[in-house]
């Protein structure tokens, strides 16, 4: 099998951004390029890569299998990158705000290898909220800011002019219910579940899928309690208070003791994203730099895993 391993960055943009129309301008080609790539690449292979289904390009189990070797000479080529930027100073102060379950998870444990790869380059974290993250990147007290969307209603949300967002990381969003609530996992009807739904800031990502469900099923969907952290959530369904709709990102290293997570075809995923102002052709910047370990530290979790 002899594969031009450019095509691969073209497979991974479809496969993180969910379609050919979104690749396309994350990579700056046009659409009919990206499908043209695409083409080749399958007759590279001599298998079908991508599915399109009315709501976006999914990838087959060989397209899965090109995207992760793409993926992991995606991560040689950043460590050659980093080895080679090692003799350029990267230096400066990036202040980047997230959200609870990314900081948590996917930036913090990487902070001291970010340090000792980067010991002039400052990364100062802001945990908040979407709309005070949104207004202090507005306010430029923030140089980027990471977020949280349902990717279903995604494109429903605006950016600001000269405001960029790249996508990080798509995952998708759990049920979870107390252990035993429900007699059998198969062909569970949403609308028609045994207990309330826990409420959500409306703000916030999981709040779009209930109100998304709500529409589509027309049901009532009555609603219980409100919780702004994951762990607040967890207590409350395994106290029997309620049901929720929780991403994987926000599981992930936490106890799961009293509730079943399930996957319910339906729910959809997360998509998380980079936003920032006047994002320049240069790789060297520090923002520049730290964009680059975000979506690199992104790119490595591993959206089937829970525990």
């Amino acid at each position: 099998m002899d594969i031009d391993p450019r095509r691969l960055r073209v497979l991974l943009a479809v496969a993180r951004t969910g379609g050919v129309l979104a690749a396309a301008d994350e990579l700056g080609i046009s659409p009919s390029a990206v499908s043209q790539q695409l083409t080749k690449l399958e007759d590279e292979t001599g298998h079908a890569l991508v599915v399109r289904t009315p709501k976006g390009s999914v990838l087959t189990p060989a397209g899965l299998a090109v995207a992760e070797a793409g993926e992991e000479i995606e991560r040689a080529l950043s460590v050659a990158r980093a080895r080679i930027e090692g003799g350029a100073t990267v230096a400066g102060v990036v202040r980047v705000g997230g959200f609870t379950s990314f900081v948590r998870t996917v930036v913090i444990p990487r902070l001291p290898e970010w340090r000792t790869q980067y010991p002039q380059l400052q990364i100062r974290i802001v945990e908040d909220g979407f709309p005070d993250l949104m207004r202090l990147l507005r306010q430029r007290q923030l140089d980027a800011v990471v977020v949280e969307l349902d990717s279903t209603t995604a494109e429903q949300r605006s950016l600001s002019a000269g405001m960029t967002e790249e996508p990080l990381l798509d995952e998708p969003w759990k049920l979870v219910v107390p252990s035993g609530a429900l007699l059998t996992t198969e062909n569970i009807d949403l609308a028609r579940l045994p207990l309330p739904w826990l409420g959500v800031d409306p703000t916030a990502a999981n709040a779009a899928v209930l109100g998304r469900l709500r529409q589509s099923t027309g049901a009532q969907m009555e609603s219980a309690h409100q919780y702004q952290e994951t762990l607040t959530a967890l207590a409350l369904v395994a106290a029997g208070e309620g049901i929720a709709i929780v991403p994987t990102l926000a599981l992930s290293g936490i106890a799961h003791d009293g509730v079943d997570v399930l996957d319910v075809p339906g729910l959809g995923t997360r998509r998380i994203v980079l936003r920032r102002f006047d994002r320049r052709r240069s790789p060297s910047t520090p923002v520049d730099t730290v964009a680059r370990l975000l979506r690199e530290s992104a790119a490595a979790f591993d959206t089937r895993s829970t525990s």
